[in-house]
């Protein structure tokens, strides 16, 4: 994986602003540590900063076509079909300098022009330069798993994998209005909203176009409704089948690949597929398969609604069952509330988005695989495909007329926080969810004819897999690749969504259990114990010493008078602080305790950042 950046003028010559891409490109080094390079003509500059995972010698970028005069790009992601397209295009007549994915994308554009980006199968955010037509595209992946964003100029346009890369831009301002405050504390995760006024999120699946006359999209694919015909054996069949062959593909790499494992149906599932398509390879080394724990939690856990049992056990016999090497990485409150950390995460993500302790958890994790491989196979997707959250199976949530990831926060009282410093009604919360509700509804593709809860779950899955399931996304990318780790998520790969979205709810839920159809897919490949476990989130402190921390913390900046002020009054806050602390509020990302971390982080992110609060 890399980062990208660039600038496109047409009312400036460029060939002399080499320091200012080479900034853009520098914020984003920890993305590619292994090697940096930028490119500039009259019209565009283009910046590029590499993580090395195939052809370690060649690929290097930005990467030019041939000759002057023709295409030249900078490209972050990975191909996995990149094999049989080169040997497709040799066929065409196309010669290749490296072995890298990088150049058969390129030349897979001299040879199909836009229509290229429909004929690769993998995760990726790239730019191509075309000095022929002085035009720039921009091309972004079916699910949205890279990020890229954008943000228009007088003259033309700059963009970059992260905001920090175009902020790095004397042209780009970090303003905040109350548009972006409402993505922030909603965890709506609009698509194509870049959250600081002016800038834009490429959408996932999309050719972005510019050019002296403005800028044309289209999307190259997209979620379709077809009628499923295969029988209740046939689907079951045909996921693991899916699952496996995808698994296998991404594993392609020059570098250690292992997986991060939780315990729970998803990542244990893909963790036994690629220990055993590396076993059918003759790999000789296990698979290391890492999890993260917090010390003393065995012994201090107590079962929730959410979260039933500990997951390091299950771990323990899934990395047996299959002969995985199993390493945990276990943590405890210093390393969370680590101030290091804290920034990085915040740095990484470049908004104020956490959901509580997992963000920190998870960058601590990533260091530590990171020490020991470059890629990492997740089980991301899985839950919103399948039908895993409660929110599927709570008849609540499913006919509530708002996010059915909103409706159980809001039984659970989580809305109270935001209520309690007056965010919720300053910010006209609810009609903003309402809106962007209504928005995304009138997007879900469906069938003929189609009626009552099979119509109902299909937009349930389809609001799962373009919001919540981006808001997931982005948030492993970024904090993975501030580690310099490349995370593959294999349940986000098209062919295997298309199958599954498209495959009746009474087939996901048969048995009457959350990923009915998943489970029966993976019986024989798991422990029973796994299969048959209920299904937990991404573990979370249940030490309440943490809370305390972030409250004295919290009361500390209020005193000093910081930025967080701006969004609500020291009495305000002074509530939230006096109200009663619990090991864990089910109030999710509106919870006290989320809240209250969510504050601190915007207090250091307008210092950190210079941000405009513009309400």
């Amino acid at each position: 994986m890399c980062g990208i950046a660039g600038w496109v003028s047409y009312d400036r010559d460029l060939t002399g602003e080499r320091d200012t891409i080479t900034a853009m490109t520098a914020t984003l080094e920890y993305r590619g540590p292994d090697a940096g390079g930028v490119w500039t003509c009259v019209r565009a500059a283009l910046g590029h900063r590499r993580l090395s995972i195939i052809d370690l010698e060649g690929g290097r970028q930005p990467m030019a076509a041939g000759d002057d005069g023709l295409p030249v790009m900078t490209y972050n992601g990975e191909v996995y079909n990149y094999r049989e397209l080169r040997e497709e295009l040799r066929e065409l007549g196309h010669e290749f300098r490296t072995a890298s994915d990088s150049e058969v994308v390129l030349r897979a554009y001299l040879e199909w022009g836009e229509d290229f980006a429909d004929r690769l199968d993998g995760i990726f955010a790239l730019a191509i330069w075309d000095p022929r037509t002085e035009e720039l595209l921009l091309v972004r992946d079916r699910m949205g798993v890279k990020p890229l964003y954008y943000y228009p100029t007088r003259d033309g346009v700059l963009f970059g994998s992260e905001p920090k890369t175009i902020l790095a831009h004397d042209e780009a301002e970090a303003v905040i209005d109350a548009d972006g405050l409402r993505e922030i504390f909603t965890i709506v995760k609009t698509p194509g909203h870049g959250v600081f006024r002016g800038m834009h999120e490429v959408r996932p699946a999309t050719v972005m176009r510019f050019s002296r006359e403005g800028r044309t999209e289209h999307r190259y694919w997209r979620l379709e409704a077809k009628e499923h015909t295969d029988d209740l054996d046939t689907t079951i069949a045909t996921v693991r089948e899916l699952l496996a062959d995808i698994v296998e593909r991404q594993l392609v790499a020059d570098v250690p690949v292992g997986t991060l494992l939780s315990g729970g149906l998803d990542s244990s599932a893909i963790t036994a597929l690629a220990a055993a398509a590396l076993a059918r390879k003759g790999v000789e080394q296990p698979l290391k398969a890492f999890s993260v724990d917090f010390k003393g939690h065995e012994t201090r856990f107590q079962a929730n609604v959410q979260w039933e049992d500990p997951d390091t056990p299950f771990a323990v016999e899934v990395a047996e069952h299959v002969g995985a090497e199993h390493i945990i990485v276990e943590l405890d409150n210093t390393e969370i509330l680590d101030p290091e950390v804290r920034r990085s995460v915040l740095r990484a993500q470049d908004l104020p988005v956490s959901t509580g302790d997992m963000e920190y958890s998870l960058l601590v994790l990533c260091r530590a695989l990171k020490e020991e491989m470059t890629v990492a196979l997740s089980g991301e997707a899985a839950d919103e495909l399948f039908g895993g959250y409660t929110w599927f199976h709570d008849r609540d949530a499913v006919e509530s007329d708002t996010f059915p990831w909103h409706s159980p926060f809001r039984k659970a009282g989580g809305i109270g926080a935001l209520r309690d410093i007056g965010l919720w009604e300053r910010l006209g919360l609810e009609a903003y969810v309402k809106h962007r509700y209504t928005q995304a509804l009138e997007e879900v593709p469906r069938l003929p004819g189609e009626s009552g809860l099979e119509a109902r779950m299909r937009e349930l899955t389809f609001l799962n897999l373009t919001r919540w399931e981006n808001f997931l996304l982005d948030r492993k990318d970024r904090i993975s690749m501030a580690a310099s780790l490349e995370v593959r998520v294999p349940f986000t790969d098209h062919k295997l969504v298309e199958y599954v979205y498209n495959t009746p709810w009474a087939m996901k839920n048969f048995d009457g259990r959350e990923k009915s159809l998943l489970r029966a897919a993976m019986r024989g490949v798991l422990p029973d114990s796994v299969l048959d476990r209920k299904k937990n989130p991404y573990p979370s402190t249940q030490d309440t010493g943490y809370e305390k921390a972030l409250r004295e913390q919290l009361g500390d900046i209020v005193a000093e008078g910081g930025p967080v002020l701006q969004l609500a009054s020291e009495a305000e806050i002074r509530t939230l602080l006096d109200a009663p602390q619990g090991a864990y509020s089910m109030g999710g990302p509106w919870s006290a305790r989320a809240v209250i971390e969510r504050l601190i982080e915007f207090n250091t992110w307008v210092t950190l950042y210079g941000v405009r609060v513009e309400l």
